[in-house]
């Protein structure tokens, strides 16, 4: 197979001598594709500016020998500007990205729902029934283990006491309730981020550098 296409998200471009760019995207099909993007650092490309991180594109790649090669570029959704002028949701989009590569380990495997969560709907956590049993909620304890919220029945050792204004947080975050989000106390939006980091560290074994930059903001 010499060439191939499909959508997918830039999540990271490197550098590569003086016009080309190794650019790592998460695709719907093939999964994590490296490939180099020739002379997309020349002003004159027809095609650089849609191989920036947060582009959602449709690509076509030639398998290379080593790395494969972009030949086609068209944009489904420009999302790196209205990102790139807003620092804090540009730290947030690059710990999603973050996120997304460290998840999809190995080249061209195929990675559907990593892709989909990625540009529908994110890695989320239940913060309403308690996960093990189902009991109606809100609970105030969060089991990172157990994938979100749990009852005092059923919460493991280790689990967080989390406060109630810090679970309404959460829940706005999943719901996309800005207007909560914006009202909040900082000290619940801190608890609520020690959250989501630790969430996040669970499921990928190791933290993310990139957010570090979303608590400083």
């Amino acid at each position: 197979m010499s060439l191939y296409r499909d959508e997918g998200v830039v999540l990271r471009t490197q550098k590569l001598g003086e016009a080309d760019r190794i650019i790592t995207v998460l695709t719907k099909n093939y999964g994590r594709v490296r490939a180099v993007g020739k002379g997309v650092r020349r002003t004159s490309s027809k095609f650089g500016a849609r191989l920036e991180p947060f582009s959602h594109v449709d690509v076509q790649f030639y398998t290379g020998r080593s790395l494969d090669i972009v030949t086609q570029v068209e944009s489904l959704d420009a999302y790196g500007a209205s990102i790139a002028d807003d620092y804090a949701r540009y730290t947030s989009g690059t710990a999603m990205l973050e996120t997304a590569e460290r998840l999809t380990d190995a080249e061209k495997e195929p990675a559907v729902q990593q892709y989909l969560l990625l540009v529908v709907a994110g890695y989320a956590a239940s913060f309403d029934d308690c996960t093990r049993c189902g009991a109606p909620g809100p609970h105030r304890w969060f089991s990172v283990e157990s994938g979100g919220s749990v009852c005092a029945d059923d919460r493991p050792a280790g689990s967080a006491t989390i406060s109630a204004e810090s679970l309404t947080v959460l829940s706005a975050l999943l719901t996309g309730d800005w207007a909560v989000v914006d009202a909040a106390d900082p000290r619940h939006l801190r608890e609520s981020t020690g959250i989501v980091a630790a969430y996040t560290q669970w499921h990928l074994e190791r933290g993310l550098r990139s957010l570090r930059l979303v608590e400083r903001t």
